[in-house]
């Protein structure tokens, strides 16, 4: 019998639908799952840069199975965090902050992560961004290491909730595109 579910589609997001499943998988991901969050009424966690951030979506079908956002206004989120942030990082003239990856707990064996970081990493060559920031959950470092982002300063966040800053350069947005894209026919 063929699979008759509907294909994975990775994009920007776009419509109002979309945007109020980032806001609930937000709440479910950084309240529910990881601490990062007090509890609110209506369970939608909006976040604080939400008209700066690009969010990146995989749906399947309506429902959203994973997002990243990214943005590229200073203060960046990690500014809060520590103290002169620039004094950490290699030179770059365009940064950009890679925020709230999260995938539905039902996709998290599957292709959406790899299809978010495809499409996250070339829309980071598109705008010419040379340096992403992330703080990246010390509960997916492996990961982040096997992404080859470079770990910087001390943790960050509270008892359940902790980050690593971490950044990667240009040069490891272009080998996490060879890397994950397949190869041409």
């Amino acid at each position: 019998m063929a699979d008759t579910a509907p294909a994975f589609v990775f994009k920007l997001s776009t419509e109002p639908g979309e945007l109020e499943q980032v806001h609930r998988l937000n709440y479910a991901t950084f309240v529910d799952e990881i601490p990062q969050h007090a509890p609110v009424p209506g369970r939608l966690l909006i976040d604080k840069f939400h008209a700066e951030n690009t969010y990146i979506v995989c749906l399947r079908g309506a429902e959203l199975a994973g997002m990243v956002a990214v943005r590229d206004q200073r203060p960046f989120s990690l500014e809060a965090k520590l103290v002169d942030l620039d004094q950490y990082l290699p030179p770059h003239c365009r940064p950009c902050e890679i925020r709230l990856l999260a995938v539905q707990p039902a996709y998290r064996r599957s292709r959406v992560l790899w299809g978010l970081l495809v499409r996250l990493a070339a829309y980071c060559q598109e705008r010419d961004y040379d340096l992403a920031l992330i703080s990246g959950t010390v509960r997916q470092l492996k990961l982040y290491r096997k992404l080859n982002f470079t770990p910087f300063g001390d943790l960050v966040g509270g008892p359940g909730a902790q980050y690593q800053p971490m950044y990667l350069a240009r040069a490891g947005f272009e080998a996490l595109l060879r890397r994950l894209r397949p190869p041409a026919p």
